[in-house]
């Protein structure tokens, strides 16, 4: 059993659907649900996901914004480009800036959640390959 299974079921905010609007661009499944519904005068996008055990999302970059990530339970990774990857757990923020090359996702023994909140354009880029991913080790 992977770790913090619980949460495929249950966390702070609902799982939600599998992500299939942006499949494309993660290896192995994601979930989505949007925390805020579309208004004209919120111009970020606030969403809780969940990965399983062993998904990321490809790397890319935010435009005309940033994304906040705020890690709700399980464990998983983050990385900029030409930087260590930091392990994440329940508790940890991330503040993305403009223009930042960078991905997110599950260790590969554990789910992840956290609720990204998002403003700008999003540019999807490159796989990260198995073994990029491979050698983070967990």
């Amino acid at each position: 059993m992977a770790k913090f299974e619980e949460l495929k079921n249950e966390g702070v905010f609902p799982v939600g659907d599998k992500n299939e609007a942006y499949a494309k661009y993660f290896i192995g499944q994601s979930y989505l649900k949007n925390l805020v519904p579309s208004d004209d005068n919120i111009d970020v996008n606030v969403g809780n996901v969940t990965f399983e055990p062993g998904c990321r999302n490809d790397w890319h970059i935010h435009h005309d914004g940033f994304q906040i990530l705020l890690v709700t339970g399980g464990e998983g990774w983050y990385q900029e480009e030409g930087k260590p990857a930091q392990l994440l757990k329940q508790g940890d923020v991330v503040a993305i800036h403009d223009g930042v090359k960078h991905w997110h996702g599950a260790t590969k023994d554990s789910w992840f959640s956290h609720v990204a909140i998002t403003k700008g354009t999003s540019e999807w880029l490159e796989k990260v390959t198995d073994e990029e991913y491979d050698k983070l080790g967990k």
